[in-house]
């Protein structure tokens, strides 16, 4: 058999040996087998019909004592593996929240200090940025998504200026946060407005910023796509910040703190402090976990005393 090339050009061999399908049943003898535990083996039956096997294996992929064989530990319950996936999906819910809070507070200082500085197509100007084909990318992404998007405002603009580029407090209302935070790490670092946003976020090094923002874009699409936190290690890691003006990590962070969402996590809390002290994102997170004493956190990074951290407490 010839192998088959995709359009993203990988290849896929028609000799595969692929795995046979396994009915619900299967699924669950063959989780016995290996020594799963199941105190309802019918709710577990609800379960594996409405999320897959593959998808909750990652939340059980630590509980086995061999992963070869891929036999469980002793005392290894189906229940508490749902008890992960339900503490996953809630702790997206709130991080989501928060990516909310950070992109718009970012997208509005993009928008006035420089449209202030530099005019409503600031955007356009690329005497502003540091690498010109980034920047005429961005652009074209955003011209691009503007002249297709159904959003009401775009459609009257487009109706009423067929010829003429918006405004950017019109066209970044429909700017991505990865868009947003490329933008901002792309932009000169000489500019004051630079400086001055990031100022605002509380921080005192734009370079601190423009890390935050690219490894809060990457959780952000681990979210979108509904994908695992839980357990995760993060391959976008954001910088240990130099001198931060407001409560941060003073115990230090270890090297795998770094590695796991804790760290992504307490830059996203540090930002949301900064643009609004009374914000409720670190207490709904906290109540989070004080309701799932169960789950072992630490497996996102929270240990090493986190919670007498200032920025925790």
């Amino acid at each position: 058999m010839q192998p088959i090339r995709t359009a993203g050009g990988f290849y896929f061999s028609q000799m595969t040996v692929n795995k046979a399908s396994r009915t619900i049943v299967e699924q669950i003898a063959l989780l016995k087998t290996r020594g799963m535990l199941m105190k309802d083996e019918q709710q577990a039956t609800f379960y594996l019909n409405h999320i897959n096997y593959f998808r909750l294996k990652g939340y059980w992929w630590d509980m086995q004592a061999d992963r070869v064989n891929h036999i469980f530990a002793q005392n290894s319950y189906f229940e508490d593996v749902i008890s992960r996936y339900h503490f996953d999906r809630q702790l997206r819910l709130i991080l989501f929240d928060a990516i909310e809070f950070i992109e718009i507070a970012l997208r509005t200082k993009l928008i006035y200090h420089l449209s202030q500085a530099y005019g409503g197509l600031w955007y356009l100007n690329d005497n502003l940025v540091t690498d010109k084909i980034k920047h005429q990318d961005c652009v074209v992404d955003l011209q691009t998504e503007f002249s297709r998007t159904g959003e009401g405002f775009a459609k009257e603009f487009r109706r009423k200026h067929p010829a003429d580029n918006p405004d950017v407090w019109i066209l970044f209302e429909i700017a991505t946060f990865g868009t947003l935070s490329k933008i901002y790490g792309n932009l000169k670092p000489q500019l004051m407005q630079k400086s001055l946003i990031a100022h605002e976020f509380g921080l005192n090094s734009i370079n601190d910023l423009s890390s935050w923002l690219a490894a809060i874009s990457y959780l952000r699409n681990v979210i979108a796509h509904h994908s695992q936190i839980f357990g995760r290690d993060i391959l976008k890691r954001p910088a240990l910040p130099r001198n931060p003006r407001n409560q941060w990590l003073q115990f230090g962070v270890t090297s795998v703190q770094e590695k796991k969402p804790f760290i992504v996590i307490s830059t996203m809390v540090y930002l949301c402090n900064a643009i609004n002290p009374n914000n409720e994102i670190k207490n709904k997170l906290l109540a989070l976990f004080n309701s799932n004493q169960d789950i072992p956190i630490y497996k996102l990074g929270f240990f090493n005393n986190w919670q007498y951290e200032l920025l925790w407490r």
